[in-house]
């Protein structure tokens, strides 16, 4: 059984997100997954791992600041206090010359304080604030990289040649069909069409499509459901909306009841973000609903999917196309959707990074 050392920049999460999904779905290995600390007062790394899955333990490692080589002495010993901590989770459990999987450009920095017979990074985004040298250092080191984007893969490709596309995905089984014999009571005395978002309300998305369809079809009903930040300056002005519901957050098992109830399902933009072509999971969610889709859009940006998703640039034509998904002939399309959320389902993406890993002789 091939032993993988996990090095995460996310937290084990019932909802999980790309590395929970990629990691775990690797046959026949024994995993070590070691989560950031979620604040500098995290004291969880004193716990014992979790045993979450009979081939799966969960460490949390210790708090450290975010390294800054320029105070030579800290960051070094920072770097040698969660090399030791990684180091002894992994004697212990007998772990011998395992997978080493990173995640983030930091792990660099831990590479000469651990043992491993082979290195993988997956990169999922742009880390803009960290020093570009980290990032195409590890790169270089790896033997295998894998990257969310067309974008990503360029970007790092003057740094390795052994470099492989990996979109994000989807949990194709559970979105794909209705998981509920009703629909889910919160929304279970809406009538009339309704258009839904499912996702973290950040600060810095942009609702104001959203608003300008409430203000201009009140005959609609708008459904935000996700954790919402306060300082989302829309938020605000869509509550006085009495066609616009605004619900918390919800287990991941129930996301779908939700999407079902939903008519058009609406993506929009992070403002502070710029154009990236990493799809989201959240596209391929809403892939595997067959559902109407409509999504804001960059200027000049290239579509995804543009034969199955509405694209918009501005809010008068996002309100355009919710009306034009409402009406649309859903007989053939549906199923074309369903079968681009089908192919993103993270056990086939799981099974195309064994194959990559066994071709390469990783595994």
């Amino acid at each position: 059984m091939k032993e993988i050392i996990c090095l995460s920049n996310e937290p084990w999460s019932a909802a999980p997100g790309r590395t929970q999904q990629l990691v775990t779905r690797i046959r026949d290995t024994k995993i070590l997954y070691f989560e950031p600390a979620a604040s500098l007062w995290d004291s969880s790394w004193k716990k014992p791992g979790r045993k979450v899955r009979p081939n799966v333990t969960v460490y949390t490692l210790p708090p450290v600041l975010i390294p800054n080589e320029r105070l030579t002495h800290l960051f070094l010993l920072a770097q040698q206090r969660l090399g030791r901590f990684v180091q002894e989770k992994a004697a212990r459990s007998r772990f011998h010359q395992p997978l080493l999987w990173t995640t983030n450009p930091t792990h660099v920095h831990l590479l000469d304080h651990l043992e491993y017979s082979a290195v993988v990074y997956d990169c999922d985004r742009e880390w803009e604030q960290f020093p570009g040298p980290w990032e195409g250092t590890l790169a270089h080191t790896a033997d295998l990289t894998f990257t969310a984007s067309q974008q990503l893969k360029e970007r790092l490709s003057p740094c390795s040649a052994n470099i492989a596309l990996l979109p994000n995905g989807t949990n194709f089984q559970l979105f794909s069909g209705h998981t509920g014999t009703q629909p889910t009571p919160r929304l279970s005395h809406l009538s009339g069409p309704v258009l839904g978002w499912a996702g973290t309300i950040h600060p810095d998305l942009n609702l104001e499509p959203l608003l300008h369809a409430a203000k201009t079809r009140p005959d609609w009903t708008f459904v935000l459901l996700g954790n919402q930040h306060k300082n989302n300056p829309w938020l605000s002005k869509l509550r006085q909306r009495s066609n616009v519901v605004i619900l918390p957050g919800c287990p991941l098992l129930e996301v779908p009841d939700y999407l079902d109830r939903c008519d058009v399902l609406l993506n929009f933009l992070r403002s502070s973000q710029s154009y990236t072509d990493i799809i989201p999971s959240r596209i391929y969610e809403y892939l595997s609903t067959g559902k109407p889709i409509v999504s804001m859009l960059w200027p000049d940006q290239v579509e995804h999917f543009p034969d199955v998703i509405y694209g918009a640039f501005s809010p008068e034509e996002f309100t355009y196309l919710c009306a034009q998904a409402l009406d649309e002939d859903r007989r053939w399309v549906c199923q074309r959707r369903k079968g681009y959320g089908q192919s993103a389902a993270w056990t086939n993406r799981a099974a195309e990074v064994f194959h990559i890993l066994s071709t390469a002789g990783l595994l």
